[in-house]
């Protein structure tokens, strides 16, 4: 029986695998192939990290943040948030 190598493997299932570790592990996996390394910087593996309300959340800020991926998204939304006027801390 032949092994397929991880470059065999089509990216969305390689995000899919990333998807089911934690944030720190996907990255750690970019390390593995070139395929995981793609796969660790869709924005398809990231959504799924983000909270389902982010958009909630960025609509509410009081300083807008500029992003070009969802993965540079993550890190900020994991720090205390300034929302509503500078009301509440999300």
């Amino acid at each position: 029986m032949e092994c397929m190598g991880f470059s065999m493997l089509p990216e969305g299932c390689a995000s899919t695998i990333l998807s089911l570790t934690s944030p720190p592990d996907a990255c750690k996996s970019s390390l593995v192939s070139s395929i995981f390394r793609a796969a660790g910087e869709s924005d398809v593996l990231w959504e799924r990290f983000l909270p389902a309300d982010y958009h909630d959340i960025l609509s509410r800020m009081v300083e807008p943040l500029v992003v070009s991926s969802k993965k540079e998204l993550f890190l900020p939304l994991c720090e205390p948030t300034v929302i509503d006027g500078g009301n509440k801390v999300n």
